[in-house]
Order: structure tokens, then sequence, then C-alpha cells
């Protein structure tokens, strides 16, 4: 068995171990990362990026189905699902080279296999086959092993006709109907991929509405959208169970009045949360601590045992690839010493990649009332944006929301065109104390989209000159 030395072990390569490898080792710790899969994880090889290219396709679609609009004239198109998928798993596998490439710019030494914790200060490496090949003596550990798709009991996953979202991006023949059960982001996401390429979709959805984390009125705007793609959203509804009978997929559901009902389908895909994978990493060798069922931390994301550290998914919510390379790299910075603050958990930006795009950051309007803020609140709607009609997509609208008293950033919510890019300036004035005053004040340039933000915190004051 091979032996080595360490300062740092990260047992994971996804955005947050990778990211936590690299900053590591800039800060002159020795660091080792280990990986069982493909380097990058779940987000680089079967997440966050090969899905965006799978709706980028979609996007296209749409937009050669509406070029008339633009004043040109397609008359006949077509696409080959196979292709499509073929040019995500391309830009997944350069994306994964990429990683490659900066580990060994890095000097970030890899080892292909299964971390297990033996005890504090010591990890093992086994092959496919539980054989062990490596052990390595360190100072530190840091856990970023991820999460997977939830499995429910009576929700008979075969991964064929019952399907996770790993195997809804590699369908190469385009499915005639598919029920989405779970109307989170993956959720929307895939029903709107697969509707583009002409697939009946039905969402299934237990609580109120389509994204239940959003602004209500996001979800209003999303749900007219999905409407008019000519995909069924049924909210307040229960998957009781979902098996495959003869070779389609049949859920079981309830309404919110207890009655049930059969839907049957082609495919249906299981996009109800997520788990975190933390079975058989050697978690009760060293007696870490759990809550609901996530690797509990503190806020420098050590766990009880203070040389260990998890990140990401595996250590609960937000589960979203830049909270895991932010705490990947503060999780780098305490072990090396330096004075961290802990990552502000409130000012972190949620993205969703449908058509029209969906971005948040901070509190929605239910919730800031909730704790008691007098708000200021003002909408902008994209229909009145010089650059959103010019480029043909002028749906939805940014809503921003003050705190009346001294005008903080209490919360942005975004539906619209490229809104997971403009989210990035509400992060930003959140972040440096910005106020609804100094971002009226700050002069946008036009036409661009960014101007909605501005011209939403106009509104707020009752000065807005475009609406």
């Amino acid at each position: 068995m091979n032996q080595h030395q360490a300062d740092l072990v990260v047992i994971g390569s996804g955005p947050g171990g990778y990211v936590a490898a690299i900053r590591a080792t800039q800060l002159g710790l020795k660091t080792i990362c280990i990986e069982k899969a493909e380097l990058g994880g779940i987000c680089l090889n079967w997440g966050c990026i090969p899905t965006k290219a799978l709706l980028k396709s979609a996007e296209i679609i749409h937009h050669i189905k509406e070029s008339t609009n633009f004043g040109i004239k397609v008359n006949d198109f077509s696409f080959e699902l196979k292709d499509i998928v073929a040019r995500s798993r391309k830009v997944a596998d350069k994306m994964s080279k990429g990683v490659q490439f900066l580990f060994k710019k890095n000097k970030v030494q890899t080892l292909v296999g299964h971390g297990v914790i033996k005890n504090p200060n010591s990890v093992v490496v086994n092959d496919q086959n539980g054989n062990p090949t490596d052990i390595i003596e360190t100072k530190y550990i840091m856990i970023a092993t991820g999460a997977r798709p939830r499995m429910f009991p009576g929700i008979e996953v075969d991964h064929q006709v019952i399907i996770t979202s790993r195997e809804a991006m590699t369908l190469d023949t385009k499915p005639e109907t598919m029920i989405v059960m779970g109307a989170g982001a993956i959720g929307v996401e895939f029903a709107y991929y697969y509707s583009s390429v002409g697939t009946k979709v039905t969402i299934i959805e237990m609580m109120d509405r389509l994204l239940p984390v959003e602004d209500e009125e996001v979800s209003k705007e999303l749900l007219k959208h999905y409407k008019k793609y000519g995909i069924d959203v049924l909210t307040n509804t229960r998957v009781v169970s979902a098996k495959v009978v003869n070779g389609k997929a049949e859920v079981t559901i309830q309404d919110k009045d207890g009655k049930e009902k059969v839907l049957t389908s082609d495919i249906a895909l299981n996009a109800i949360g997520i788990q975190a994978n933390i079975e058989n990493i050697g978690l009760e060798n060293v007696g870490i601590e759990l809550e609901r069922n996530f690797i509990k931390i503190n806020k420098f994301m050590q766990t009880n045992v203070s040389n260990i550290y998890a990140i990401g998914d595996v250590a609960g919510a937000p589960w979203l690839a830049h909270k895991a390379s932010a705490e990947g790299i503060e999780a780098a910075e305490h072990i090396a010493g330096h004075k961290i603050n802990g990552i502000d958990y409130n000012n972190i930006p949620g993205c969703t990649y449908c058509i029209p795009q969906v971005a948040s950051v901070g509190l929605t309007e239910a919730k800031a009332k909730e704790l008691g803020y007098e708000l200021k609140i003002g909408k902008f709607p994209f229909a009145a944006s010089g650059k959103a009609t010019a480029i043909g997509d002028n749906s939805g609208f940014v809503k921003v929301i003050f705190d009346a008293k001294y005008g903080e950033v209490l919360g942005v919510h975004m539906i619209g065109p490229d809104v997971t890019e403009l989210i990035a300036e509400a992060g930003l004035a959140r972040s440096i104390g910005a106020t609804g005053k100094s971002i009226m004040k700050t002069i946008h340039a036009h036409p661009t989209l960014s101007e909605a933000i501005m011209e939403a915190a106009a509104n707020a004051y009752g000065e807005a000159v475009n609406i």
C-alpha cells in the first residue's frame, strides 16, 4: 500500500473540493485530493454545466421557432436529441479536463479511489473493488463528497423509465410524455428542456407553486409562461407512488382534498430533493455529528472534530455550487491560519436557468414582512426596457425590496432575460451595504438589461420615469 504525508486531504473534487484544494496549495499546504469518478464532481460532469449546455440548445430551438419575430424565415429545421446530448457531454468533458489542468498547475496531488477516514489524522483510499491502495497521514481532512438525488419510499426509480436528473441528461430519444416530480430548480429546468424538444410535460409539486423558495410573484410569472408552453402544472399535489407498469411510468397523485388519481407517461423524473453522500466514508470512525442527515458544521466549516471540515452539499443547504466553492475557500484559509468571518448565507444568489430565467438574493417579500420590516418595494417590467424589447425578450420583471427606515437592500427577485447574470449586481449591493437611493443614483449604461435594477429602485421611491 502506498504511503503519503499531507497537510490536508480533500475527499471529493466537486466545485467545493477542487477549489478548496487549489486554494490550500496556494497558501502553502501540501494537499491531496481524492476522487473516485471524474474530476469536477457532479456539478461539472452531471449537474450544473452539462444541464446549461442542454438548456442552451433548448433556447436556440425556442428562438428558431420565433424567428419570424426577428424578420427571419426558417422554413424547416430539425434537431437530433443525441447530438444535443453529445454536445453537452463534450462541454462537461472539457470542464473536467480544465480541473485536471488546474490541479497540475497548482501542484495538487490527485489520488483516484474512494476515500475513507480511518482516524482524525489518516485517510485510506480504496479502489473500485474495495481494496486499499493508499494511506495518507494528514493534519487536516476536508469532506466534500456532495449529494445525490433523494429517494423516497414508493417511488421506484429504475433509472430507465423512472429516472433521476443524471439519466435525464443523457436520453438520446425524445419521450412523448414525461411527468416531473418536483418543481424546484432541477424540476423546472428539465421540464422546460423536454417541453422545448416536443415532449408533453406534466409537473407535480406538493407546495402551492413552482419554485416554492422564490418570491410568490416570480412563481406566478413563471407559471404563466409554462402554461403558454403547454406544460401542465399540478400544485398542492403529492406523489403517492411511482412504479413501472408495462414499460410505462404509473404515478399515483393526491390533491389537497385527498382525492387520488393515476397518471401515466413514458418517463417520470424524480426531482424531489437531494440527500448527502455520507455513507462509507468513515464518519462513524471519528464520531462526526450529523444534523438532518447532513454533516453539522460551525461557521468555519469545522465539524465537531476540529481538524475535520465539511463543505458543500454534504454539509447542508443551500445546495448550490457557488456556495460550495465559497465554503471551500473559507475553510482552506481557516486551516492556513487566516482570520475569516464565515459565509454570509443570507447573501447567496439562487439561479434557475429555464426560459424565462429566474434569479434572486436575500429575503422574499413574505419573509421580510414576517421578520417585521417596514418595506419599500419597487418593480420594473422588462416590457418597459428598450434593450429587452430590442432583443425580442421582454418577459418578466425586476423586483427590489428595501427596508423603508434605512434603505437597506433586503432582497432582489428577477425573472426574465439573462437575470442569472444580472443578479450579481444585487449581491454586490447587499455585500457593501448599498441602499435603494444609491442604486437608483448609480448611472447604468443605456440600453442595457441592468437598467431594470436602477428603474425598480427608482420605482420603490416613487421616482421612476420609464413606467
